[in-house]
Formats: structure tokens, sequence, C-alpha cells
């Protein structure tokens, strides 16, 4: 699918790889609608970009749609869907003082990160089956943003790294379920970014968790991100597939 002139949603679109997204969308020629739940980023980015921005709960069917219809009042249906809007947190099952883990601190990531995504995702899917087809009977793209956690969780990530297996386990069933619709699904597993959460990270500790990557050796850039997300909507054989995003990274146990 070619992203000139196309109408595209990108959720956590206000800030960190979200932001970088949105931004080489509208570069590409993209209508971008930024939705976030920090409505503040949003307007920010949006206005950078001439896009449309949105307050929008993922974890909410009412904020989607709503969202959707505004989009779509706004700019038209949209073709392209980034799922990039997440949390993390890190709990030992077992506490220091002894007791176990909190259920709601586990309950929330997966809210968010997993079912979130899918509530965008259906919802999307739902009105793009609707629309004509384009080339090779293509009518949309998602995308959905894993972690290299799912694969090599670290201590205490147990919350985080089961909501990014869980994306990661979606990917190909999704694919499959809408390619009647000529739907496409891909995600990308990043590894470390500097993202703002990790700009606020002391900078030895930036330094030595960059040091940890082979090569190159360097936390990702966002804006790498951004044009892997970007090629995943204009190749269109791409399908069904998760793409590790790492530098050859793979996580230490903590």
């Amino acid at each position: 699918m070619q992203i000139q002139g196309q109408v595209a949603l990108v959720t956590g679109g206000g800030s960190g790889l979200g932001e970088a997204t949105a931004r080489e969308l509208a570069r590409l020629g993209a209508q971008v609608a930024v939705l976030d739940v920090n409505l503040a980023n949003a307007e920010r980015v949006a206005a950078d970009i001439s896009g449309v921005a949105c307050q929008c709960d993922i974890t909410s069917t009412d904020s989607l749609q709503a969202t959707l219809d505004k989009v779509t009042a706004a700019l038209g249906p949209a073709r392209i869907l980034m799922n990039i809007a997440g949390i993390g947190t890190a709990k030992r099952v077992v506490q220091k003082d002894g007791s176990a883990a909190p259920l709601d601190d586990f309950s929330k990531v997966i809210t968010v990160n997993l079912v979130g995504t899918y509530n965008a995702s259906r919802l999307f899917a739902a009105a793009c089956a609707k629309l004509d087809p384009l080339e090779d009977g293509e009518r949309g793209v998602m995308l959905f943003t894993a972690s290299v956690a799912a694969f090599d969780g670290q201590v205490g990530q147990q919350a985080y790294s089961a909501s990014k297996g869980g994306l990661v386990g979606m990917t190909l069933p999704m694919a499959r379920d809408l390619a009647q619709h000529g739907i496409r699904v891909c995600t990308i597993a990043p590894g470390l970014f500097a993202t703002p959460l990790m700009k606020s990270l002391p900078e030895p500790v930036q330094a030595s968790l960059a040091a940890s990557i082979p090569f190159p050796p360097r936390l990702g850039k966002p804006s790498e991100f951004a044009e892997l997300a970007c090629h995943i909507v204009t190749n269109t054989h791409l399908n069904g597939e998760v793409i590790r995003l790492d530098g050859a990274l793979r996580m230490a146990p903590r």
C-alpha cells in the first residue's frame, strides 16, 4: 500500500516511538490521527504534522469508537493502524517484604498492552473491511508493537513480557483471520530505544544498556522504528510476521 494520501491512526502517537511514527507517516504523505491518553502531547504532535489530535483510551470501546468517528469525519476512513500505545511495570512475584505481587499491576499492563491493542484492532478492522479494495485486493494494514521482552523477559517483567508475548502470539492468527478482508497484520518487537522514558535514566545507566547491544552498540533511534513501521505498510508481501528490531540484543536475566 502506498502511504501517500492514506489516513493513518497512531495510538500512543504523542511521544516516543508513536510520535516518531506519526511524523514519518506524515512526511510520506499520510493524513495522520494522533491518538494518546495525554491530549496535550497529541495536540503538540498533530500541530506539527497538520494532523488530528484525539484523546483516546484504547481500553475503552466508547472512547475508541468516538475517536474513529471523529477521524473519519475529519479525514476520511483509515486504512493504516499503528498500535504503539503501551505501559510497563516491574514487580517481582514475591516482594521484598514477603508479600505476593499486587494482581492489579499485572491486570493493568495486560489490559492496556494486549486487550487495548486488540480493542483498537477489531474496531479498525471492522471499518476497514467495508472499504473498496486497492491493488492486490488490499484494504488495510495494522501494526502491533511487542518487545524483545516477549522472548527474553527479565526478572520482574512477568506482566510486561506476558502482554507483549500475547501480541506476538496474536499476530499470525489475526493475519489469517483478516486475510479474507485484505487486511495485513505485522508486529515489531523493539529492543532498547532512546525513548523519553529511557532518556530519563541516568547517563551511566543509558550507556551501560547501550553497551549491551552487539551492533550497533547504541540505543535504537525512534526514527528507525518508524522507518520499519512505514516499510511494513508499503511492502504488501509482509504479513503475519514478527520482526525483532534490536541490534542482535538478547536480554540478560537482569
